[in-house]
């Protein structure tokens, strides 16, 4: 009986030492996930750490290339938006005419056609000189002043009046000249106009007016 009892107890025993183990070896399994899934946390955290690190370094590289992008094309828009200063009309390139007029009497329209290839200008009124002993320039009559500058595309023409002398016949030191030198703003050489039928009488009431767009606001005065 003391030998059954004393085995039954050792196998008691046993079995407690084998439950205990099994137990030990259950919490350092659960530890030891524990720990790796504390590891597996960690390590997903930095790496998500470091793409957004990486997203961010990115993204602050691409903002300032589109920043770099945007100032240049900023630039690039600037500098087309500048648009070049239209110059004077070239004496040269521009073709002179004039011809005699019904209405009003004793007048003459001046023209003037834009003969470059690019726009420009005729400032103030042209500078004509009748005559090769003319002393001064024809005077301008101040009335006539546009609000704008005449601009002139290729092909487009201007106008200017010439009153030629007075028509009730009071102006004075008049005489018949034969020819026509017009000067332009911007210009310090002449060129020369053939007048109407060879000819015109020029008096003291002799005048011209501004550039006009138009043949009819030329001859408005």
């Amino acid at each position: 009986m003391n030998v059954t009892a004393y085995r039954r107890g050792r196998t008691v025993r046993t079995i407690a030492a084998s439950m205990l183990a099994v137990a030990a070896l259950g919490l350092t399994a659960a530890c030891g996930g524990s720990e790796d899934g504390g590891s597996d946390n960690s390590g997903k955290a930095n790496s998500s750490a470091s793409v957004s690190a990486d997203k961010t370094a990115k993204g602050g590289d691409a903002g300032a290339k589109d920043a770099k992008d945007a100032k240049t094309q900023a630039q690039k828009t600037g500098a087309g938006s500048e648009e070049e200063p239209i110059g004077d009309c070239d004496v040269n390139k521009t073709v002179f005419s004039v011809q005699k007029v019904k209405n009003p009497i004793n007048h003459l329209l001046l023209k003037a056609t834009n003969g470059a290839g690019v726009d420009c200008k005729l400032v103030g009124y042209p500078g004509l000189k009748f005559g090769e002993s003319a002393q001064a320039a024809t005077p301008v009559n101040e009335d006539s002043q546009p609000q704008s500058v005449v601009m002139l595309a290729p092909g487009e023409s201007a106008y200017a009046g010439i009153t030629t002398s007075a028509g009730d016949g009071s102006g004075s030191e008049g005489s018949e000249v034969n020819s026509l030198e017009v000067f332009v703003d911007g210009s310090e050489d002449p060129v020369s106009v053939e007048l109407p039928g060879g000819s015109v009488y020029i008096d003291s009431a002799a005048q011209v007016t501004y550039w006009q767009t138009t043949a009819q606001d030329a001859l408005t005065w």
